[in-house]
């Protein structure tokens, strides 16, 4: 069995799955995928997609907002450390930094990144991290506002071995995506070569990056196993060696009951 370490369920478009939501969950779970974690991205839309998982005990979820979020989106800590004590929260984020779009002035991105951290501490739960174009500031930060406390994962990584030693050695351990099975992805398939397997996490990021044979159509939890095949095919060993250590990582690092 397979565990989507990191989705947005509350954005899959629903149509082919008869508008259902619980024939999605139900398709999931028939294609070997026993857990997802619902990660946050925006909290104007957060109270609704609790509203919407909260009933099924094989989703977990984060709270935070993206780096990506709109810079005058409301944000407090106050607001943010109230949502983490819910028990069905087992993560902050997803947060970080995106300088591809933000390179002019990442000042409050930075601000909103050191804050989910802060939170993390505070609540004792893992951290979720974003990075895009901004490896250097991003393990500063995390450096700076003892994240190593809460430890986490970078999630999609597409980042070099240094940036992934780095990581690793604060705590974090690595998430590997979709974009492993891409044809122009021979940089990071050598990275996840070398991931230890005590590090290793496996997702989709749904509804984005569909993995080969999927690519330019609607991701899905139940395309995770894609990863995982493609993972051990590069790490010479089983998709169930695949399966299982990232299955127990993931229940390890986010304190979720097997």
């Amino acid at each position: 069995m397979l565990v989507d370490s990191h989705c947005h369920l509350d954005c899959i478009d629903l149509a082919e799955f008869d508008n259902k939501f619980d024939n999605l969950i139900t398709h999931t779970l028939d294609a070997g995928v026993e857990h997802m974690l619902c990660v946050s991205i925006n909290l104007k839309e957060y109270p609704k997609m609790l509203e919407k998982v909260r009933a099924y005990p094989t989703i977990s979820v984060s709270a935070g907002m993206h780096p990506m979020a709109d810079e005058t989106d409301e944000f407090s800590i106050e607001y943010l450390t109230q949502l983490a004590t819910d028990d069905k929260v087992v993560a902050i984020g997803e947060t970080g930094l995106d300088y591809y779009y933000h390179k002019g002035n990442p000042v409050w991105q930075q601000e909103r990144f050191r804050a989910h951290i802060q939170v993390a501490n505070k609540v004792d739960k893992p951290v979720i991290i974003h990075t895009r174009d901004a490896a250097n500031d991003t393990l500063d930060i995390l450096r700076e506002e003892n994240a190593e406390k809460c430890g986490g994962v970078i999630h999609c990584f597409t980042e070099t071995q240094e940036f992934a030693e780095h990581a690793m050695e604060l705590g974090f351990m690595i998430s590997i995506s979709g974009i492993v099975t891409f044809k122009n992805a021979d940089a990071l398939r050598k990275v996840a070569e070398s991931i230890p397997d005590d590090k290793l996490l496996i997702e989709t990021d749904s509804p984005y990056l569909a993995p080969i044979p999927h690519r330019g159509k609607q991701n899905q939890p139940a395309f995770v196993h894609h990863v995982a095949e493609t993972l051990a095919d590069i790490r010479n060993t089983s998709v169930e060696h695949i399966a299982e250590i990232s299955r127990n990582n993931f229940y390890r690092l986010f304190g979720v009951a097997s």
